[in-house]
């Protein structure tokens, strides 16, 4: 009986011999992700609303503006600069204008944000010339951010009268 088990053990070894593979083969598979794009959307208008004459200024929210990162980068950083024109009005002589240096930008905080990134708003003040509006760092791959910020208009005594119409711009890089 000893012997027939033996037999019976070495048996199934030499089946399991002959079922091994004779040969393999490997085959490196790869496959693509594309990169995207870094874009900014805001409201395409905005009316601040409407004051008395001898007002010294006029203020409101401007509507969302969102940074989308669809780039896919390792290391996704971006920041959002926001500016304006001078605001004017009729033929735009001096009493019909209001400079871009009386136009305030506060930012406020994030309304939505989406992926992994610090995102930080920049700090509130004129818009004479360009200023950060919003910063993505230490980001991973795709991100995104939303803000609603708060535009107001510091009105110079000698303004007149008029529907008062000027661009801010918001990019992003």
């Amino acid at each position: 009986m000893r012997k027939s088990l033996l037999a019976l053990a070495a048996g199934a070894g030499l089946v399991v011999a002959i079922a091994s593979p004779v040969s393999a083969a490997d085959t490196i598979t790869t496959f693509t992700i594309t990169a995207g794009a870094l874009t900014i959307t805001a409201p395409p208008t905005a009316n601040l609303g409407t004051v008395a004459s001898g007002a010294t200024s006029v203020s409101a929210q401007l509507g969302t503006v969102t940074v989308t990162d669809t780039r896919g980068l390792l290391v996704a950083t971006w920041t959002a600069t926001v500016s304006s024109t001078a605001f004017t009005t009729g033929g735009g002589t001096p009493a019909e204008t209001i400079a871009n240096t009386a136009v305030n930008y506060s930012p406020g905080t994030a309304t939505a944000t989406s992926g992994l990134a610090t995102f930080t708003p920049g700090t509130a003040g004129t818009l004479g010339t360009p200023r950060t509006a919003f910063t993505a760092t230490l980001g991973v791959s795709n991100n995104s951010a939303s803000w609603n910020p708060t535009v107001s208009v510091a009105i110079p005594a000698a303004a007149v009268a008029g529907t008062y119409t000027g661009t801010i711009t918001h990019s992003v890089a």
